[in-house]
């Protein structure tokens, strides 16, 4: 209705064309016209003004939803490819952060390791000085050592000059023993010739045999009849052979009977001499005791096992000399 208005006093302002100036009143009309034709205009021109206004924001708002369609569509489009491009964000993520744990896993092992190693490169420094030091103790003491084994051999050569002039010596001391023993294992004997045995010595070739039969308070045990023996550069008869043995038994006297060298030692029956009875038929009682040693007796082919301890008569034995 505003619109029509307007529209109608504008139609009554066409009446003022025309060259002659109008009267007085006419002016007064005309003023009022021109008044109201300006009035008029005025706000013609701001009907038009908004109605252009109201045709650019109905533009501006078709352009606004034709944009935000598009953009509703681009990320109506776009959203499955950044739902894709976010689940292989979240995976890459997901990756990169378990290989994040590891590493920082790894790397905490890395120190303790570097840790530890540096640990054992301490104590292995220190070893190695202790065993530097060690090294240089050794060294002097493996100077010293030469030292002292240089001190030794020069000791030893000494030594071998004076055990060679000692053994010279008592070889020296063994000729004149030799005589001497000689002059006194012959002293015994009438005659002016020196005899293979002494006085109260029957020989047998190599040997000579002492027969000791005193009486019964005079006997001894196997040990008193070595001993005896062996005071007379000699010691209990013994028989490595069947000759030795038939010479015991000829020449033995009475028949209480004697001490033999022959005892059982670890076991074994045992002659002085260190050597094994060989023929065990020799014996009675061949099953050896310790503590056990052989008895002789005259007219008895075989000798018996009797305890070390008790006395006996005895027969000595000794080389005979080479005369």
């Amino acid at each position: 209705m505003a619109e029509g208005e307007e529209e109608v006093n504008y139609a009554s302002v066409v009446f003022k064309a025309g060259n002659n100036p109008p009267p007085a009143e006419k002016r007064g009309e005309e003023t009022v016209y021109g008044e109201v034709k300006v009035q008029n205009e005025t706000k013609s021109e701001d009907s038009a003004g908004r109605r252009r206004f109201q045709h650019l924001a109905c533009c501006l708002g078709i352009l606004c939803v034709i944009l935000l369609g598009g953009i509703i569509g681009v990320c109506v489009y776009l959203a499955p490819l950044f739902n894709e491009s976010d689940s292989n964000r979240f995976k890459e993520n997901s990756t990169l952060l378990v290989n994040n744990t590891k590493l920082n896993l790894e790397n905490a092992n890395l120190t303790r390791d570097i840790k530890n190693l540096k640990d054992q490169l301490g104590n292995l420094t220190q070893a190695y000085n202790v065993s530097e030091s060690n090294n240089k103790n050794l060294s002097a003491g493996v100077q010293e050592l030469t030292t002292r084994i240089q001190e030794l051999e020069t000791e030893k050569k000494n030594l071998k000059q004076q055990i060679q002039n000692l053994t010279t010596n008592r070889n020296e001391l063994n000729v004149s023993r030799a005589q001497w023993s000689i002059d006194s294992y012959c002293l015994g004997n009438t005659d002016e010739k020196c005899k293979p045995c002494q006085k109260g010595w029957l020989l047998t070739e190599p040997s000579c045999y002492a027969y000791h039969d005193p009486p019964f308070f005079g006997w001894k045990t196997w040990e008193e009849a070595r001993e005896d023996c062996k005071g007379n550069n000699s010691d209990l008869a013994v028989a490595h052979d069947s000759v030795e043995k038939e010479t015991i038994k000829e020449k033995s006297i009475g028949y209480n009977g004697y001490w033999i060298g022959l005892r059982v030692e670890d076991g074994k029956w045992k002659w002085v001499d260190g050597s094994d009875l060989t023929d065990s038929s020799w014996i009675a009682a061949p099953d050896p005791v310790d503590g056990r040693c052989a008895v002789f007796y005259k007219g008895k082919n075989t000798w018996l096992s009797v305890s070390c301890d008790k006395p006996r008569q005895w027969i000595c034995q000794k080389k005979a000399l080479s005369v």
